[in-house]
């Protein structure tokens, strides 16, 4: 049982907050073929780059966002031993603490379920249409992709989108 036969959306973008249990049950469900389970979960910070962060607002491309993702993930059932494969990103209005994003993946073996979790988040971080708006004592800000993020992306061989297409 591959991502694309397994039941249910594989990218939701979503103001409502996930739950992880959830989520990986619905991942693993009937495919006894699943011996590891890579997820991950970004969380909104009360900081960066030094500066206090009040709240953060995610926007971004409806439609456009999900089939970005969705051919992302075609990507890492090419590249990766995977079986399956999930997304959720938050948008609307965040606090610190809040839940932002999960990735996870499964596949029979360990490394290849941490290689497909680790190569989507890093496309997500630079590459999917999402625009984040931070909330800091000086006003609000816009979030551009970082130049560490950039370079974890070129490492699978992704050029970075176009400034103010990043997450």
């Amino acid at each position: 049982m591959g991502a694309a036969a397994r039941p249910g959306p594989r990218v939701s973008v979503q103001s409502a907050d996930f739950d992880l249990g959830a989520e990986v049950a619905a991942l693993r469900a009937a495919d006894h073929g699943v011996g590891a389970v890579a997820s991950f979960i970004g969380t909104v910070r009360d900081r960066s780059d030094g500066t206090g962060v009040s709240a953060m607002e995610l926007e971004h491309y409806p439609g456009m966002t999900e089939r970005s993702i969705e051919s992302m993930i075609d990507q890492a059932l090419a590249r990766f031993d995977i079986r399956a494969a999930r997304v959720v990103h938050r948008i609307g209005l965040l606090q610190p603490g809040d839940q932002i994003v999960l990735v996870a993946v499964t596949s029979a073996h360990r490394g290849q379920a941490f290689q497909a979790c680790e190569f989507l988040m890093d496309y997500l971080k630079t590459q999917a249409p999402f625009w984040k708006k931070e909330s800091t004592p000086e006003g609000a800000r816009w979030v551009d992709a970082r130049v560490a993020d950039d370079a974890a992306l070129a490492r699978w061989g992704i050029q970075p989108a176009a400034p103010g297409a990043a997450e």
